[in-house]
């Protein structure tokens, strides 16, 4: 997963994507996101449960321990090693679903410029991303969070080797559950992640490299080159 995603719809359109029932604490806002090129380092919409209320919280994408001061902040965790490795560990145990519209990969077409793709769920839904992170009631510089990702499988390998770890809405509100326990949501994450038929991909313009450039131009596929 290259590391550049969509958040343009508004929060409840994803609180309902999720259909869960519980309270929502929402500091988000009422508004249409209107985020069509989000970059790692800034923070991005994500929902999680704390003592029976749903969070809806602006969250920096990235994390590292502090101890791990040598390095830049991973926005990505491989799902093949983020239960165990000592590095996410601690926050292993703190999960959160990041509700997107879509993401963007780069691929190498032999152009001067890779060409950039979109991928989305084919039926329109929010994508409803596996993630865990450091969540403070009152939010510091400690803060943040990574996207758990996985082997791209079928066609959508020929995009990006790698891929977030999209959950169907109950398996999405299981995630969330402070029920499941460390070991399921491992056996999730490596075995029920949506298969690649859920997904499309296309074309875009090569503008959206730019993460200033925003606007409705950076989603709209290449008609003639789209899957």
């Amino acid at each position: 997963m290259c590391g550049r995603l969509s958040q343009y719809r508004g929060i409840h359109d994803f609180v309902d994507a999720l259909s869960m029932s519980n309270p929502l604490a929402n500091s988000v806002g009422e508004q249409p996101l209107g985020r069509y090129n989000v970059a790692p380092t800034t923070r991005v919409a994500l929902l999680r449960l704390d003592d029976g209320v749903l969070h809806a919280d602006l969250v920096r994408w990235g994390w590292r321990p502090h101890w791990a001061k040598d390095r830049a902040a991973p926005i990505n965790a491989r799902v093949e090693k983020v239960a165990h490795g000592p590095f996410f560990r601690p926050i292993w145990p703190h999960r959160a679903i990041v509700p997107i519209d879509n993401w963007f990969e780069w691929v190498d077409e032999g152009s001067p410029k890779k060409q950039p793709y979109l991928i989305r769920r084919k039926d329109g839904r929010p994508s409803l991303c596996a993630g865990i992170g450091q969540f403070s009631a009152e939010p510091n510089e400690h803060d943040g969070f990574v996207i758990i990702t996985a082997d791209s499988v079928g066609g959508m390998v020929d995009v990006h080797d790698r891929r977030p770890v999209v959950l169907a809405p109950d398996l999405a509100r299981e995630w969330l559950a402070p029920t499941t326990s460390k070991e399921q949501a491992e056996q999730m994450a490596l075995n029920l992640g949506e298969p690649s038929e859920a997904f499309e991909w296309f074309r875009v313009g090569v503008s959206v490299g730019n993460v200033r450039n925003q606007g409705t131009d950076l989603i709209t596929p290449q008609v003639e080159n789209s899957r």
